[in-house]
């Protein structure tokens, strides 16, 4: 059903906010031209665009990273998939999310509760405020498992401390135990992750999933999220803003600027031979302790992500860009091939 709004962005194109084409059969997971809209107040019928025209295909194995600064669409481009974003303010305007072969954003809510969990395992951002205060972690680790796998309390229970082993928490049957509130955030986090592999989902979304844990268990946490993704022959979706993660356990990474994907490719070509400038200045911003160069201040990007109602015309990032030209200004560039694989948005490369 096609609803009454439509979107007036920057650009001055507008667009209307309608419902989700059908779907196609595709590999695992393929998005393709995702746009997302936000209305600027409760009833208003004008919009932003807060994710436009993002497409990337993610294959079984394959560890995806999208990487930008809070604010990019990073996180709002993962919600929607499983439509956990509040409509309104929030509408898809135009794409398909492809999933074994159905539209993740053509599902109704019966369909996508069966999704939600069991296929599709999801890390939120947040630990402090994703987990029921009210609920031991034990119940709320079993509640997927009598849901999805039928299992008795007791099964449940037992299954839900071996999940809390899995994630190294010590004590774990006396913290299923427990509630939130008892646990540490590092703690917290790592029962997320335990409740988001708990189904063995084939394709595993992943918001900052180690923010709130310390440099050794981060890479016990990612090492242990790819291995039980390739074990069942699963994707692993990672968002997050640290190339340090991505130089950890990246297979493809797209970047993110402005609601737009503006350099994508392996993660080691991106790494070793990254062409667009915010690319580049998100990899000269990170710290190395091993760097033989001479020790000063960390490089830093001027400026800040615009806001929703904040982007300037042509390229979102030239008001932050060393290489701007005139044309960077007044027109969008295109996403063009690099070399076999890798992409980039700039008129730079055209």
């Amino acid at each position: 059903m096609e609803h009454a709004i439509t979107s007036e962005v920057v650009s001055g194109q507008e667009y209307r906010i309608g419902s989700s084409p059908e779907s196609v059969g595709q590999p695992l997971l393929s998005v393709s031209d995702l746009s997302i809209a936000i209305q600027r107040d409760h009833g208003s019928q004008v919009a932003a665009l807060a994710v436009e025209e993002v497409s990337f295909d993610i294959d079984r194995r394959m560890t995806f990273c999208l990487v930008g600064e809070s604010g990019c669409g990073k996180s709002v481009t993962a919600l929607s998939l499983l439509h956990l974003l509040p409509c309104p303010p929030v509408h898809v305007i135009s794409g398909k999310a492809n999933f074994k072969g159905r539209d993740l954003l053509g599902l109704d809510d019966r369909e996508l509760r069966k999704v939600r969990g069991d296929e599709i395992g999801m890390i939120f951002q947040e630990p402090m405020t994703s987990l029921n205060p009210v609920m031991r972690i034990g119940s709320q680790l079993a509640e997927g498992l009598r849901l999805h796998r039928r299992m008795s309390g007791e099964q449940g229970r037992k299954k839900s401390i071996e999940l809390l082993e899995m994630v190294e928490i010590p004590q774990a049957g006396q913290r299923a135990r427990e509630y939130p509130h008892q646990m540490s955030g590092g703690m917290r986090q790592r029962v997320m992750i335990a409740m988001a592999m708990a189904c063995e989902p084939t394709l595993l979304i992943a918001d900052e999933p180690t923010t709130a844990l310390d440099v050794t268990m981060q890479r016990q946490i990612l090492i242990l999220m790819q291995k039980l993704m390739s074990d069942t022959s699963g994707a692993l979706l990672l968002i997050t803003h640290d190339f340090g993660v991505v130089e950890q356990i990246g297979d493809y990474v797209a970047v993110m600027y402005a609601g737009k994907i503006v350099e994508q490719g392996p993660a080691d070509v991106i790494m070793k031979a990254a062409v667009h400038p915010y690319t580049k200045g998100l990899l000269s911003s990170r710290p190395s302790l091993f760097s033989k160069e001479k020790k000063g201040r960390l490089s830093a990007i001027p400026g800040t992500v615009p806001g929703l109602w904040e982007r300037p015309a042509g390229c979102a990032f030239h008001p932050r860009c060393p290489y701007s030209m005139e044309i960077c200004r007044s027109e969008r560039p295109p996403f063009v091939p690099v070399w076999a694989g890798h992409h980039s948005r700039c008129w730079l490369h055209k």
